[in-house]
């Protein structure tokens, strides 16, 4: 039984030995409507594509786990009903029952490993809900980080997580996580945050080297690689702030939980912003996507 299966870009990738960087299809299926959520995917991969890379979508398709999707399997994606959002738990369920599914940053990572892809470009990593030592919500990304040997790139986690606690636990899993150019971990839709990243580093090729010293040193695990929102798109940490304690708290007040609490907030803070935090949200995924590609390049260097 084949666990996964390569668009015929990715599988040419693989036989050339060209850099390929992984995707989630949550943002698509999940994150906004069509035909914006195409439009955007599509930006994304070509993104990569002129970063020097492959880009390789992740999905359950009729119960068939892709890397990469044909841009008529995308458009599908994209306008497709009901799509389930897996995770480590049920994307083997999802498989078995040949159903369709987007992937989180947890099954990305899982399909990534599969087909031997070293790094993946994500918005921002799920992590420690507000209240978690009441509601125990911690997102399943955080274990991910601990287990699969994939290099992670975000804009730091959802500001509207405990981010403290998200640092506590990634430290507790044995994750590097490591700032990108500053030394401010960054808070997703803004660049800085008053919390001092782990660990700084300013050169792809930097990232590069530690991605595969630690597979040379037996250590499981990938890295978080914690990207800033460029200035000119960032919303100011000032401001979302009481937005976002606005959106938290009508959440609790509506009884919103476990995996209906993150896209709650997120419409809901795209509602407050009109619609900024969506603007932002795709130049730090689009942003992320080139950090990855050149991290990507350079790991393909090291390894020749």
């Amino acid at each position: 039984m084949t666990s996964i299966t390569l668009s015929p870009e990715v599988s040419a990738a693989k036989a050339a030995g060209t850099a390929i960087v992984a995707l989630e299809s949550t943002i698509i299926t999940h994150g906004m409507p069509y035909p914006q959520n195409l439009e955007v995917a599509r930006q994304v991969e070509q993104d990569i594509r002129d970063a020097g890379a492959v880009p390789a979508t992740m999905a359950v398709l009729d119960g068939v786990l892709h890397a990469g999707l044909t841009d008529e399997e995308l458009e599908g994606l994209a306008q497709a009903k009901d799509v389930a959002k897996v995770s480590r738990a049920d994307l083997a369920v999802c498989m078995s029952q040949g159903g369709t599914g987007a992937t989180t940053v947890a099954a990305t990572m899982i399909a990534a490993r599969l087909a031997g892809i070293d790094v993946f470009a994500t918005g921002g990593i799920g992590g420690v809900h507000k209240g978690a030592e009441e509601s125990f919500d911690i997102s399943a990304d955080l274990t991910e980080l601990g287990l699969t040997p994939v290099t992670v790139v975000a804009a730091g986690a959802k500001a509207i997580l405990d981010i403290p606690k998200t640092l506590e636990v990634l430290e507790t899993n044995g994750v590097p996580v490591i700032a990108y150019g500053q030394d401010s971990f960054p808070a997703f839709w803004s660049a800085q945050s008053d919390l001092t990243a782990p660990l700084r580093m300013d050169t792809a090729a930097e990232i590069a080297r530690a991605h595969l010293m630690r597979a040379a040193i037996g250590l499981p695990g990938g890295h978080l690689i914690a990207n800033p929102i460029p200035a000119a798109d960032e919303i100011a940490a000032e401001v979302l702030a009481p937005v976002i304690a606005q959106a938290t708290a009508e959440a609790d007040a509506q009884g919103v939980t476990g995996k209906g609490v993150t896209p709650f907030l997120l419409a809901r803070i795209f509602e407050l912003t009109e619609g900024r935090s969506l603007v932002a949200n795709i130049a730090l995924v689009r942003n992320n996507a080139r950090l990855a590609a050149k991290i990507a390049r350079e790991i393909i260097a090291l390894k020749a």
